[in-house]
């Protein structure tokens, strides 16, 4: 098992190698020149070299990637004379657009796309898998077929669309709910949940259905396997049978979309956070794509690969609790 931790984390290492160089490659290629936006219309050449010398814009790119990765690890010095900038471990460089530091913009906002994620997650498997196995145990019939169908129509809307119609119908029509405004779960937690609990709906809502329809086919080939019988004839009560044998065995492919959605997830909802306002990841993220700022969009890049990678990697170590033929 050590082994395998360690191939797996020299894996992770390698992959957000290539995802940063891959990033910079592109922003290399691009014609925008961030040095130039800085120094403004009216910019002499003598301050638009000076602007590049200290923003590092002015080394090979390989320098400046070597520099970007060695930093993350050891902080980096960044500039050169009076301007000269020290960035601390974890250095993922300063905005081009307000000079704070990237790392912490990250801290920031992460509580907010945590928040909406791992809210949204338990929401959307509460629904999906209890729709799914509901659906499995009655395999074509009208209960079926009507979850089914909903689960369709369910996937079928994007979630800009489904935001809006809950916005309109449980904030403007029945009050029901308030908008969404990120309160900070240690400040007040029920605030905390109702605030959110709109934007979880939203993406619940469109997750559910797909992992419902996951969770009905995956039931359904699991409670047909030999030992479902073996456990049926030996007299095990329905539920230590559908639950034990049958939901564990089909929790597999679950397991692994679950991974990559959390994962995805845990690095911003760019459409969720932007219609509702909050200030998450995703946020952050679209707007360093509409002004050019090359290390938060490298910065948010690293993380969303990172959780996604550590996502796969935490998932594989749950196949063997879930299902312990995996250990062998």
């Amino acid at each position: 098992m050590i082994l395998y931790l360690g191939r797996r984390l020299l894996g992770v290492l390698g992959v957000l190698v290539a995802v940063a160089a891959v990033t910079f490659t592109i922003f290399y290629v691009l014609p925008s020149d961030p040095a130039a936006a800085a120094c403004g219309k009216s910019c002499s050449a003598e301050r638009l070299e000076a602007i590049r010398a200290n923003m590092g814009l002015d080394a090979p790119l390989w320098r400046q990637f070597a520099d970007f990765v060695t930093g993350i690890f050891t902080g980096r010095t960044m500039g050169t004379g009076p301007y000269a900038l020290r960035c601390d471990f974890p250095c993922l460089g300063y905005s081009y657009e307000n000079s704070q530091s990237v790392w912490d913009l990250l801290v920031d906002r992460l509580p907010v796309s945590a928040s909406l994620a791992f809210g949204a997650a338990a929401l959307w498997l509460l629904l999906g898998l209890t729709a799914g196995v509901t659906a499995a145990l009655h395999k074509d019939t009208l209960t079926d077929r009507v979850l089914m169908v909903g689960a369709v129509a369910a996937a079928s809307l994007p979630v800009y669309f489904t935001s809006v119609l809950l916005i309109y119908g449980l904030i403007r029509v029945t009050g029901l709910l308030p908008y969404p405004q990120y309160v900070p779960f240690g400040d007040d937690p029920l605030s905390w949940a109702s605030n959110l609990l709109l934007p979880w709906l939203a993406l619940a809502i469109l997750y559910a259905a797909m992992y419902a329809r996951q969770s009905r086919g995956s039931m359904i080939e699991s409670m047909a396997e030999p030992y479902i019988r073996t456990a049926r004839a030996k007299g095990l009560p329905r539920r230590t049978v559908v639950v034990k044998h049958g939901l564990r065995a089909g929790m597999t492919p679950i397991l692994t979309i679950f991974g990559m959605d959390l994962g995805g997830l845990l690095a911003g909802a760019v459409i969720t956070e932007s219609i509702f306002g909050l200030p998450g990841v995703g946020r952050l993220f679209y707007g360093a794509l509409s002004t050019g700022d090359q290390p938060v969009i490298l910065g948010v890049t690293l993380l969303a690969a990172a959780f996604i990678v550590v996502a796969n990697l935490a998932v594989d170590l749950l196949y063997a609790v879930v299902d312990p033929r995996v250990r062998y």
